[in-house]
């Protein structure tokens, strides 16, 4: 097709026309602030009182820009319990002279102590002063907005349906066994009571004969057939150690050797039986 000379710039034009009749919105910043997404990555916000100082976010920090200090506090003991260790964090400063906005760090915080703020407007006129400390980042961190409203039908988070959650039933240990007198001492307390006897010398005298015989009789054994040993690990038959490795001729049949062994022996043999 043959092209009409002048066609691209009767487009441009067009464009251009369009543009100058068209009212143009014009918002007057800084009085007038942008409607930003709301994900919009404006300046990292901390929440000192999450942070519990585990340095993961200055280990996974592509750039380096994340400075921590800390120091170790011991708590007093508690009742019956034992005095405890923890950090206690000095200083938490971001050097957004390097940072480069690729939110590792918001991503990889285990307790949820930093997110993303829209405020934009921290420039300076001295790229040292962008270095900020935990007490400017705190103040950032009353501008974050609430995360967004889950949709219809969704599953509840995950830190919601732990909180409601039931806790578990405690483990109760079994009552132990009571342990009664010995089989003697009760038959002779039976017969005692059968008998009528109400003289408590002579009841107390039987009971310790019987209990003195109680043991005699369960080491001597039922008069009866010698009792079967229990089945455990004991009476379990005990595996040979593997015999030491044999001479390949003792373990192989008379008359299986190779034919070249017998020839090569027949053949020795024979010069030897004739001299």
């Amino acid at each position: 097709m043959a092209r009409i000379p002048g066609e691209g710039l009767a487009k441009g034009l067009a464009v251009t026309m369009r543009h100058m009749l068209h009212k143009s919105e014009t918002q007057q910043y800084p009085e007038v602030h942008p409607d930003l997404p709301a994900r919009s990555r404006g300046v990292i916000a901390l929440v000192e009182e999450n942070c519990t100082v585990c340095m993961l976010c200055a280990r996974e920090c592509p750039d380096w820009c994340i400075y921590i200090d800390s120091h170790k506090e011991t708590l007093p003991a508690p009742e019956g319990g034992r005095p405890r260790a923890r950090n206690v964090l000095d200083r938490f400063a971001i050097d957004f002279s390097l940072c480069m906005y690729c939110g590792i760090c918001i991503e990889v915080c285990p307790f949820d102590a930093l997110f993303w703020s829209p405020e934009f407007e921290y420039a300076e006129y001295d790229i040292r002063d962008l270095l900020h400390e935990k007490d400017r980042l705190g103040e950032w961190a009353a501008t974050v907005p609430p995360p967004p409203a889950h949709e219809v039908g969704a599953e509840p988070p995950k830190e919601l349906s732990a909180g409601s959650r039931p806790a578990p039933a405690r483990r109760t240990a079994p009552p132990a066994p009571v342990k009664g007198p010995a089989e003697g001492a009760s038959v002779a307390q039976e017969s005692a009571q059968d008998t009528g006897v109400q003289d408590t010398g002579v009841q107390d005298t039987a009971v310790q004969e019987a209990v003195g015989k109680a043991p005699q009789d369960a080491a001597r054994g039922p008069a009866g057939p010698a009792a079967e040993p229990a089945k455990g690990a004991e009476s379990r038959p005990r595996r040979e150690p593997p015999r030491a490795m044999r001479d390949i001729r003792s373990i192989r049949p008379p008359g299986s050797l190779p034919k070249n062994a017998g020839s090569s022996q027949q053949k020795k043999d024979g010069p030897e039986g004739e001299r």
